[in-house]
């Protein structure tokens, strides 16, 4: 999410979500921190969505009803997709929503300080948009996420020459994430005629996985399938819901009886079955991962299939991929990807599609966005060694404000709060980072509850300490350890007992002296959980 203010008016871009790392265990994704936002909800004059990936529209029912839904502009297929997800976020929501569709790229819009109008980009998913958002003090262009697609002789399809004439100071903010890709990109047409080769030649079933907003790409499948007298199973809640959308908007054409359910599979030969699944980066409940283990009711590989795995990898996917190939090249003999033959093509610039950017929109300032810290500095080595005054690139930190006047622009010391905001289950921002950390510890060494019965009017203890395992060791293996355990337990309250017991004092005693014998004994540091009972 990008912050633009001037004076009282603000204008939000893109309401993405997070997906958890692999030490965040428990937590379902990641929204962005509104709280420099708090308390100035009536200066939002809209939000504006670029496009309706979910690291662009994931949050926006959350944060929209947080900032008492101001308007939402975008382009008709990304406001049909956040009426989508704002109905799955809360029943009848949708209602609360104002909407304002972009139903030309020459509309022009007037938010307070604010001119917006768009330009046209090319993307991995329909009704993507640039945006220009003229300021008295500069011309701020943001591409949202880009790529720069070429035709057959390797010329770009779309230019962007005519930004280079809007008013200056004209400020890029541009997604860098492809600043360290220095593979040339595949074209459209790479990719289609390969695909169709495979459709054409295939001896059995075609099964390919891809992302679910891939609805052109997606279209396309469908379409060529249908001539070549094939049906096609759509497989996976958002790859069904997305190409749903698109047909009711017109952008996905096709006969109904090109498609059949997956339990309808066995009444078709398997040449005339093209199978188009969500899964291609090896999600775990996903539907190409099922097929792969097995789990899937309807549908099972066969060494005649063809898979096609029409995806990039998402950085941080590596491993999880690799075990999906592994998966299928145990069970199939025929599985294509990008490292052997081009049947994708990626949503993000490469290194040469910045440098070519930066030659066409010439701008005055250079901020790269979207990216990793080292992502935006490899972008402003690049715009350096074209020539671009080094003083006029900023690198910004997340949360970190860059400011324009008439003197012109520079990053500021200012930050405003950046902290992560998770999402587990209906709780939103009730996880902390102690809770995090606890479910690290059990994660790494598991947890070990130790319950200690007390008779006061004794002073004694009624039996020996409980103890309970969980993620720690095996206790029918581990015996030895559990009574040395278990003694040492009863030693810390082998005093007299009777009366009130202080049981914050004898916990953390617990915690403390049972954690550091256990850690002496096996070097792990499981959560230690004090139970006391007093009878």
């Amino acid at each position: 999410m990008t912050v633009f203010e001037y004076g009282n008016d603000i204008i939000l871009l893109d309401m993405g979500l997070q997906f958890p790392e692999e030490d965040m265990p428990g937590i379902d994704y990641i929204i962005p921190n509104l709280s420099y936002l708090m308390g100035k909800e009536k200066n939002v004059k809209a939000v504006i969505l670029s496009h309706g990936h979910l690291d662009h529209i994931g949050a926006a029912p959350i944060l929209l009803e947080k900032l008492g839904y101001p308007p939402v502009i975008a382009r008709p297929l990304t406001l049909a997709m956040l009426k989508h997800r704002q109905d799955d976020y809360k029943s009848d929501s949708v209602k609360q929503l104002k909407t304002i569709p972009i139903k030309s790229l020459r509309d022009t819009f007037r938010l307070g300080a604010f001119q917006i109008s768009f330009f046209q980009i090319e993307h991995s998913i329909m009704d993507a948009v640039g945006v220009i958002l003229k300021t008295p003090p500069a011309t701020l262009i943001h591409p949202g996420d880009w790529t720069l697609e070429k035709d057959v002789r390797g010329n770009p399809i779309v230019r962007y020459d005519h930004l280079a004439k809007l008013p200056s100071p004209r400020v890029l903010m541009l997604e860098s994430l492809g600043a360290t890709d220095v593979r040339p990109s595949a074209s459209t047409v790479e990719m289609q005629k390969n695909i169709t080769a495979l459709l054409q030649n295939a001896r059995g079933r075609v099964i390919i996985g891809t992302f679910a907003s891939q609805i052109e790409r997606i279209g396309w499948v469908i379409a060529t399938a249908e001539k070549m007298g094939k049906k096609v199973v759509l497989d996976g809640y958002s790859m069904k819901m997305n190409i749903e959308i698109a047909k009711e908007l017109g952008y996905v054409k096709a006969r109904k009886d090109t498609f059949v359910k997956p339990e309808q599979l066995d009444h078709y030969p398997d040449q005339k079955l093209v199978i188009i699944a969500t899964g291609a980066q090896g999600e775990g409940n996903a539907v190409l991962s099922r097929i792969i283990n097995g789990s899937h009711r309807h549908i099972k590989i066969k060494k005649t299939d063809t898979v096609v795995l029409s995806s990039s990898i998402i950085p941080g996917n590596e491993r999880t991929i690799q075990k999906l190939k592994d998966g299928l090249y145990r069970q199939c003999d025929n599985v294509i990807h990008g490292q052997v033959m081009d049947i994708h093509v990626s949503g993000h610039g490469n290194r040469e599609d910045i440098r070519h950017m930066l030659q066409q929109v010439k701008p005055d300032y250079f901020v790269p966005v979207y990216a990793y810290h080292y992502m935006l500095k490899e972008a402003e080595k690049l715009a350096i060694s074209g020539g671009f005054d080094p003083k006029k690139v900023l690198v910004l930190d997340n949360g970190q404000v860059a400011e324009f006047d008439r003197s012109g622009g520079r990053a500021t010391n200012r930050r405003v709060p950046t902290d992560y905001v998770f999402v587990d289950g209906l709780g939103i921002g009730d996880i902390s980072h102690v809770v995090l950390r606890d479910r690290q510890m059990m994660a790494a060494d598991g947890m070990i509850v130790v319950i200690i019965t007390i008779d006061t009017k004794s002073g004694k203890l009624i039996q020996n300490p409980d103890l309970i395992s969980r993620g720690f060791i095996y206790m029918k293996e581990n015996k030895q350890l559990i009574e040395e355990t278990r003694l040492k337990a009863k030693k810390i309250f082998s005093g007299d007992l009777r009366g009130e017991v202080d049981e914050n004092y004898f916990k953390e005693k617990v915690r403390n002296e049972i954690g550091q014998f256990l850690y002496q004994k096996t070097e792990r540091r499981p959560m230690v959980l004090p139970v006391i009972i007093q009878v």
